[in-house]
């Protein structure tokens, strides 16, 4: 049985060239200079609008955002920034909050509609909530198939050495579903780095699966976990597997201490994520990417108990980035929007990920000259093709 081909006309690449990008079985086959289309093809007309591959979500919670429902106003902690505190905070709003899957679904989409069809989520996993919220991820994960791509992490946000259980769950959540194993601030929170990734690298290294740690901690002590996780995972050979979330840490280390630290993760491979956030140092995005460091992004908490900010837009996301950086050339501008789709698909470890023949026909289509115009103007008009079927227009999921 033969597919009909589909042939994206007029579709502007990047370097401004007008293109016809030819589709076959969710695949790109072809990408040439726009040109007459035989029978038996069907044709959709980018009206030379900016063709850019999927946008990667690197970084995100879906079982945590009150996004869509009631409104839940923020709490401050009672002394600056303490995660304890923010994680008590949580469980308080969750219990009284919308059912996770409608939760789950809303952010989906608010997701897919902006153009992210390639996600990282962490999900907790832990001895509070056991594998309930997993579960419930994994078969709100099953209903978007076909719509968009999602890995998962078992988070154990409430700890893995004081939460009760949690080391064993961290198994059990690889054997449900779960792709990735996750910590959470080894020294500050459970107080015991050795132990904390004795556990997590433990799991990945059994099941086989990759690594991604959470880590808030400031100064010295961010440096000194993020040393520690770099030479396990060099230990374990592990290079291109192991990401460390947030490393505010980096952005509180002084220019020469920061070159060595990033020479330290280029050579194990391990990838940064950072969001830039407004009120934290975050890692040094120029100096990381210069030393080889790969650096990807994701929205992380969208309206939930830590922030009541997050749209979902990882183009927006790029703008922020370039924003809190401090990038003006088209150079800089270029790199913002690397770090939400290639950076983000090498550190997720994608495969046919990319605007180029052979890859998934993955991309989005909006109003733009340019990248550099995209990433400053982030347009909200978009058409979001999945496999090469249009599945968001201007802002609303299509099924």
């Amino acid at each position: 049985m033969t597919t009909m081909q589909t042939v994206f006309t007029n579709a502007r690449l990047a370097d401004g060239h007008l293109q016809d990008i030819h589709v076959d079985d969710g695949r790109i086959t072809d990408i040439r200079p726009v040109s007459s289309h035989g029978m038996g093809t069907a044709v959709v007309d980018l009206c030379g609008d900016l063709v850019v591959p999927s946008f990667v979500e690197g970084h995100i919670h879906l079982d945590t955002s009150f996004y869509g429902g009631k409104w839940v106003p923020h709490r401050p902690c009672t002394n600056g920034f303490d995660v304890h505190e923010r994680v008590a905070f949580q469980a308080e709003n969750m219990a009284a909050a919308e059912p996770m899957a409608e939760r789950a679904r809303k952010q989906l989409d608010l997701c897919i509609a902006h153009g992210s069809l390639q996600m990282r989520s962490h999900v907790m996993v832990d001895g509070s909530v056991g594998l309930a919220s997993l579960e419930t991820i994994l078969a709100v994960r099953e209903e978007y198939v076909g719509m968009i791509d999602i890995q998962l992490v078992a988070f154990p946000q409430s700890g893995i050495l004081k939460s009760p259980g949690t080391p064993d769950l961290l198994n059990a959540a690889i054997g449900l579903g779960a792709d990735l194993v996750g910590g959470l601030d080894p020294a500050s929170f459970d107080r015991d780095v050795t132990g904390h990734l004795d556990v997590v690298f433990a799991v990945a290294e059994k099941r086989g699966v990759d690594v991604d740690i959470h880590l808030h901690e400031a100064g010295s002590m961010g440096a000194f976990t993020i040393e520690e996780i770099c030479a396990r995972t060099v230990a374990l050979g592990m290079q291109g597997h192991v990401a460390v979330s947030h490393a505010y840490g980096l952005g509180d280390l002084g220019a020469d201490a920061a070159r060595k630290m990033a020479a330290t993760l280029a050579r194990s491979g391990v990838s940064i994520m950072t969001n830039a956030p407004g009120n934290h140092n975050f890692p040094p995005v120029a100096l990381l990417r210069r030393e080889g460091v790969t650096v990807f992004s994701g929205s992380d908490n969208i309206r939930d108990s830590w922030w009541p900010y997050g749209d979902g837009d990882m183009l927006h996301r790029a703008e922020i980035i370039g924003y809190r950086s401090g990038f003006y050339t088209d150079e800089e501008l270029a790199t913002s929007f690397d770090i939400v789709t290639a950076a983000g698909a090498k550190a997720l470890r994608l495969d046919g990920y990319g605007l180029e023949i052979g890859m998934k026909a993955d991309f989005v289509a909006l109003p733009a000259a340019h990248i550099p115009e995209a990433v400053v103007a982030f347009p909200k008009q978009r058409r979001v093709f999945k496999a090469g079927r249009l599945v968001a227009r201007d802002g609303a999921v299509l099924r």
